[in-house]
């Protein structure tokens, strides 16, 4: 039986792997930017993302009351006990997979953020009031860079629809719902992400177009992150992520 507090957990823990994941991803790529400001930007936003995430954490260990602390949801949960959407835990080939990734999710969060600002739960409305600041940035600025790649040279271009291709599949889950999401929604303290579509569809055609770059025409869309079922590239992540913790359990940092 799914319950208003049980959802609580659930619908946090998602938001917060979504987060931790991507923030992963992005650390791996500092020193392989392009240029200087460019490291700075992106080590940012990974800092934004494991500040948010350390937050929520800690709220969905409080809400569970099980005696788990926020560093063991993020350092000592299996892959298969992680819900995080599929699209964040794709490895990246070069710059532009990484601005696609980015700037899907960006998009995505930027909807979530504000309509959470609403949320009828305390903690969750302050998380997103602060968040969506940080959304704002961030989407303005993997936009602007999806924008210059595809409208750049032939090169940049063919790599950034390469990356959009090879994407495209593992979006339709961030607004794709489920009995928690609804849970949520009808308690008050979270969103329907059906109900974002539109917002994140319009800004996604938008930039896209702007960039001289098209959408696939598959409609085939990946799912399972949300239910721990994952691709081959998470256990490589976490292996790396939760490598400290697991070496020397309970360390002190």
């Amino acid at each position: 039986m799914i319950t208003a507090t049980g959802t609580l957990r659930v619908y946090v823990t998602r938001i917060a792997d979504d987060l931790l994941i991507n923030a992963q991803r992005l650390a791996e790529y500092m020193t392989n930017a392009p240029e200087l400001e460019e490291e700075l930007a992106i080590a940012n936003i990974s800092l934004d993302n494991l500040g948010v995430a350390q937050a929520l954490y800690s709220y969905a260990a409080t809400v569970a009351d099980d005696g788990r602390s926020a560093d063991e949801l993020a350092f000592l949960r299996t892959e298969r006990e992680f819900t995080n959407c599929l699209l964040v835990e794709q490895p990246h080939r070069d710059f532009a997979d990484v601005m696609v990734r980015q700037f899907f999710l960006d998009a995505w969060h930027l909807e979530l953020w504000a309509a959470l600002e609403a949320s009828t739960d305390p903690t969750i409305a302050a998380v997103a009031a602060k968040a969506v600041k940080e959304a704002r940035y961030h989407v303005r600025h993997s936009s602007g860079w999806v924008v210059r790649l595809g409208d750049g040279t032939p090169e940049s271009g063919a790599r950034t629809q390469r990356a959009i291709d090879s994407l495209w599949r593992f979006t339709g889950e961030l607004t794709t719902g489920d009995n928690h999401d609804a849970t949520a929604a009808a308690a008050g303290f979270g969103v329907n992400p059906a109900d974002l579509e539109g917002g994140w569809n319009a800004r996604v055609q938008q930039v896209i177009g702007t960039a001289r770059l098209a959408i696939p025409e598959d409609p085939f869309q990946a799912t399972g992150g949300r239910q721990g079922r994952h691709t081959e590239h998470l256990g490589h992540l976490l292996a790396e992520l939760q490598f400290m913790q697991r070496a020397y359990p309970g360390l002190d940092w």
